[in-house]
């Protein structure tokens, strides 16, 4: 018996009156989620807890088993280790996005709305670690784009420790005991990062996040790169965004020890790759999106099938649905989860017997397309395979899984037990 793990990024949402007041999962074509919903089991789950609208690497870390609350150590750790980028206990490290900053230190666009190539981020990229300099501590810096707007920040001190004790620039995340997460009605104007105890460590790496942040706004406002951008009508890629500070590697189990499975992941993304490597995975990024989504979706099913003779358990992570949510573009989000359940779990389904494979689905958090950023809402879990028991519902959706046998789970952490033991059962 092998178990597939599928995380459906920001798959989760709540009734939109643009759908005819369905979620976009309720109102997408999915009849192969809803053929294993029927035969399997299914419930709600808050992916972090009540009350806390997770970032993703929070909400991930929670559903691979862990408690966000003791093992997450920040966001920037994580994406730094998915990046490649070589650290240790004391290095800091920072997401970041490229946004574009207007007068009076304006926000117009916390993703330079999703234009920017990372073909651009790249000579962007090149230019800040090539001509910047830091002078308000003796430290060096590494900054790399990982996809479009995405990049990450670590920073290294030349004789002491830095902290992660320290605020967000970006506007629309905050850290609330330790973790990052989305702001509802954020102020959107660049913060200034301060420290968030009154050590030195904590001022140093308040400091060198500011400097770092100036001097890369001064340098990429003139760029070529940015003003070719302008001419074009396009907004310009012209700040750094960083958040969720990271000082120390987390100390998470060994997911293989713990369960005596043998892991594998593949992930659409930098975060999610980096933390299913820290929890003892052998894991696999998978190629950027090409825009022809029945293509990628079906590299997928291939990545997955290449590999399932070398492992018993997969945790498969699939970035689509989460960019529209973020969007408002409900339409979209219902058109990308139908391209889902068609091109990934109908190309995937028919190569296996069920009875061979325990499939978990779930998403790592809501993107409600209302909202356009994360949520606290419950999101919908899926079980089915082997004998697990028959629900007999017909849609595989927010609403059908507030009814179903499995119940909601109070904390996304209590699921990879649950995994765990039915896959033993099956054995």
């Amino acid at each position: 018996m092998k178990l597939l793990y599928i995380v459906i990024d920001g798959m989760g949402d709540l009734p939109n009156q643009d759908i005819n007041n369905q979620t976009p999962l309720e109102a997408a074509k999915t009849p192969h989620l809803d053929a294993l919903a029927k035969n399997g089991t299914i419930g709600l789950m808050y992916s972090v807890g009540k009350g806390v609208a997770p970032e993703s690497d929070v909400a991930v870390i929670s559903l691979l088993g862990y408690d966000p609350f003791k093992y997450s150590t920040g966001r920037g750790i994580i994406e730094a280790v998915g990046a490649g980028i070589q650290l240790k206990n004391g290095d800091l490290a920072l997401r970041c996005n490229f946004g574009t900053l207007g007068q009076d230190k304006e926000i117009l666009d916390r993703r330079v709305a999703r234009t920017l190539t990372t073909e651009e981020a790249v000579e962007l990229s090149k230019a800040a670690n090539k001509e910047i300099k830091l002078n308000s501590h003796p430290a060096k810096f590494e900054f790399v784009n990982t996809l479009g707007h995405r990049a990450v920040l670590v920073i290294k001190h030349n004789s002491t420790a830095l902290s992660s004790k320290i605020t967000n620039t970006d506007p629309a995340y905050s850290i609330v005991n330790g973790l990052g997460v989305a702001e509802s009605n954020p102020d959107m104007h660049l913060k200034t990062c301060l420290p968030m105890d009154d050590s030195e460590e904590a001022q140093a790496s308040a400091d060198l996040v500011n400097e770092f942040t100036q001097k890369t706004h001064e340098l990429w406002d003139n760029h070529p790169i940015n003003k070719k951008r302008a001419s074009e009508g396009k907004l310009k890629g012209n700040v750094v965004l960083a958040r969720d500070a990271g000082s120390k590697l987390p100390n998470f189990f060994s997911i293989n020890e713990r369960y005596g499975v043998d892991f594998a992941a593949l992930a659409d993304m930098h975060a999610e790759s980096g933390i299913a490597r820290l929890a003892g995975m052998q894991a696999s990024l998978l190629p950027p999106p090409s825009g022809d989504l029945e293509r990628d979706y079906e590299i997928r099913v291939k990545s997955l099938l290449d590999i399932m003779p070398k492992h018993d358990c997969f945790y498969i992570h699939l970035k689509g649905p989460d960019e529209p949510g973020h969007d408002g573009n409900c339409h979209l989000k219902t058109d990308i989860i139908s391209t889902i359940d068609k091109y990934f779990f109908g190309k995937l389904l028919p190569q296996l017997n069920l009875k061979d494979v325990l499939f978990c689905i779930t998403a790592d958090h809501a993107t409600p397309c209302s909202l356009k950023v994360h949520s606290d809402t419950p999101v919908p879990v899926l079980i089915s395979g082997g004998s697990v028991r028959d629900e007999k519902v017909d849609k595989f959706s927010e609403k059908t899984c507030q009814t179903g046998s499995l119940g909601t789970l109070d904390y996304g952490y209590e699921l990879m037990p649950k995994l765990m033991k039915l896959l033993k059962e099956h054995n």
